[in-house]
């Protein structure tokens, strides 16, 4: 690169003693290597449309310029709202539907590539983890399925193990994550274990958002310090998005972008931002953390200057950004940015063959959730206490009702509570199914597993808790009520009560995968289950019902006891089809999950159209 002397004057002076610190930075070749991917970003702008249409939009980037390259760690500085996480989604390609990259373009290696799963890992700021789990679990697990399949077992828990201490939670081994009110892992070394999970397979690129919140200087700077050594040993491409570092933090950064009102204020080499503000009139008190100051000096909170000027921060940071345009530090960084670019280099391989396969996902996520659902009490157990006591007063409600003409309302009554409530209570598990998706989402974006596997999984783990709830309950009201006693009756009916859970789970996870939010999904989940109980011909006859919507379709979709049935048919065919329409909901959660990753960004694309059109 040779010397830089800025338009704006700025020449920064050398470390004491070393000659190698302020501008002058040796030139190095730019080559693309089959081993790390290099990230350009030029010219960002971001816009979201405002929830009023009539106000329109407002920009959240404008004009963002940068590069990161392998073995090196960009941070992401400014102050809070600035568009630091909206620049990481942005590269990552992950923004909100209503949020539009308007300008601008990003380039890995020189080409406009899609970022194939197993490629990236990103480390967004809320933690999603299954709460249920142990340190140790949540980190085996997930190297079970992300590192390759050709891998020992042995060496997986290896690594897991490396990572584990790396990031300083060998202590936590065993104590589990925590939530709903149980206590776990403090919030910073949730974090920690976030970031053990992205840096399980060295990924080509690495996002991290705010990865030492939550932390104290000490652990911060270890931590940090970690993921520098792994960046230049395994050349990954690190960019990180952090509030307030400490002044050693702040030096293991190679380069700093530094954002406010989101527009960048500096891009460029760490070390010579410090005389960037000195030259523009805002220089860095002696044995000030520089980090500290720049914030200061540009924060946006207060109306006035907080380094004692009467200057509105808005005119400095129009000024700052101003003479960083004009400073040969962009110049430079423009000059690289081409570099890069004019050279077209390798494409970022799908790194999918080399993950577990198909088998190997659906064991461990089984396994997984079986554990989750075990250890949740809310998930199954609490049901079943309450089946259990719904069963008990059913049972003493309707005791011993005989078997004479008189009985028969009464078991049409009862076989209908049966059939209606208690799987209408399988809406109580809606809060565990929006978290599992909520992980599943997450492992899904960086490529985990498929979707193929998660249904599969959670299907073969579920089952056998909800044939304990079926059974159980199940044979108290059974025995109680006085109910024929042959056992292959028994046998029947314990076997419609089980299946009419298994098809209102399958349900509620496709309300769950299509209504993410935990409200609307019990509402949702409760009215389709609600109507189905209106429809199934107990509260009106079949041959009553109106044809338009209540007899077709939804009588024949309706999973409920019915009257008016035929007594030619064999009532197992009645078995066998809701067996079928119970695979058919898991069907239905597949597709509506792959539609969903389909359709998302079409919908996002024609909403952007819609909002930001002229």
């Amino acid at each position: 690169m040779g010397s830089l002397i800025h338009n704006n004057g700025i020449c920064p002076e050398p470390e004491p003693g070393t000659g190698g610190w302020g501008i002058q930075i040796v030139e190095s070749e730019m080559k693309n290597t089959q081993s790390g991917a290099y990230l350009t970003w030029e010219d960002i702008g971001v816009t979201v449309s405002s929830s009023n249409w009539s106000v329109g939009k407002e920009q959240i980037l404008t004009g963002v310029t940068g590069y990161a390259k392998p073995g090196e760690i960009v941070a992401i500085m400014g102050p809070s709202g600035c568009g630091k996480s909206t620049l990481l989604d942005s590269l990552a390609g992950r923004l909100a539907s209503n949020i539009r990259r308007s300008t601008g373009r990003i380039l890995i290696n020189g080409r406009k590539q899609r970022l194939t799963y197993g490629t990236m890992s990103y480390m967004a700021q809320e933690q999603v983890l299954t709460w249920t789990l142990t340190v140790k679990e949540t980190v085996y697990y997930s190297a079970e399925l992300q590192l390759p399949k050709s891998m020992p077992k042995s060496e997986k828990r290896q690594r897991a193990d490396r990572i584990i201490r790396e990031m300083g939670l060998q202590d936590s081994l065993n104590t589990r994550i925590g939530g709903w009110g149980i206590k776990g892992l403090s919030g910073g070394q949730r974090r920690r274990l976030s970031i053990c999970l992205e840096l399980l397979t060295h990924p080509k690129i690495l996002l991290l958002d705010e990865p030492t919140s939550g932390l104290d200087s000490a652990s911060s700077f270890y931590v940090m310090n970690q993921i520098v050594k792994l960046t230049q040993e395994y050349q990954m491409t690190v960019l990180t998005a952090i509030h307030q570092p400490s002044s050693q933090v702040f030096g293991l950064f190679n380069n700093l972008c530094l954002l406010s009102l989101g527009k960048a204020v500096y891009f460029g080499p760490t070390f010579a931002a410090n005389q960037f503000f000195a030259v523009n009139g805002f220089p860095c008190p002696d044995l000030q953390n520089p980090a500290d100051h720049y914030l200061m000096t540009i924060n946006t909170d207060f109306n006035e200057d907080t380094v004692g000027g009467k200057i509105l921060v808005e005119k400095v940071i129009e000024e700052l950004a101003a003479s960083y345009k004009s400073s040969n530090i962009y110049k430079k960084v423009r000059s690289d940015i081409d570099t890069l670019c004019g050279v077209e280099g390798d494409i970022i391989e799908k790194r999918g063959s080399m993950q577990a396969n198909f088998i190997t996902q659906c064991l461990v996520l089984t396994e997984r959730s079986f554990i989750n659902m075990y250890r949740d009490l809310g998930y199954y157990w609490l049901r079943l206490g309450i089946y259990i006591g719904l069963g008990s007063a059913l049972g003493t409600l309707f005791y011993q009702i005989g078997l004479g003409f008189d009985s028969v309302n009464a078991r049409i009554s009862m076989l209908m509570f049966v059939s209606t409530f208690l799987t209408l209570l399988a809406i109580g598990g809606f809060p565990s199914f929006v978290e599992e998706m909520k992980v599943f989402q997450l492992e899904r974006l960086n490529g985990h597993y498929g979707v193929g596997s998660f249904v599969v999984s959670h299907t073969i783990s579920s089952t056998p808790y909800l044939l304990v709830i079926s059974l159980i309950p199940g044979a108290i009201a059974y025995s109680l009520v006085g109910l024929q006693r042959e056992p292959r009756l028994f046998i029947y009916f314990s076997l419609v009560v089980f299946v009419s859970m298994l098809l209102v789970e399958g349900l509620m996870m496709l309300v769950a995968a299509v209504v993410p939010n935990l409200l609307m999904g019990i509402i949702s989940g409760a009215g389709i289950v609600g109507l189905m109980i209106l429809g199934a011909g107990f509260f009106r006859l079949p041959n009553d019902l109106p044809y338009f919507f209540w007899k077709y379709p939804l009588y024949y979709i309706s999973l409920h006891s019915a009257l008016h049935i035929e007594t030619g048919v064999s009532k197992w065919i009645d078995l066998g089809i809701l067996f079928g329409m119970a695979v058919a909901y898991r069907i239905i959660l597949f597709c509506a999950i792959k539609a969903t990753e389909r359709v998302r960004p079409i919908i996002k694309a024609f909403i952007s159209k819609s909002t930001f059109g002229n």
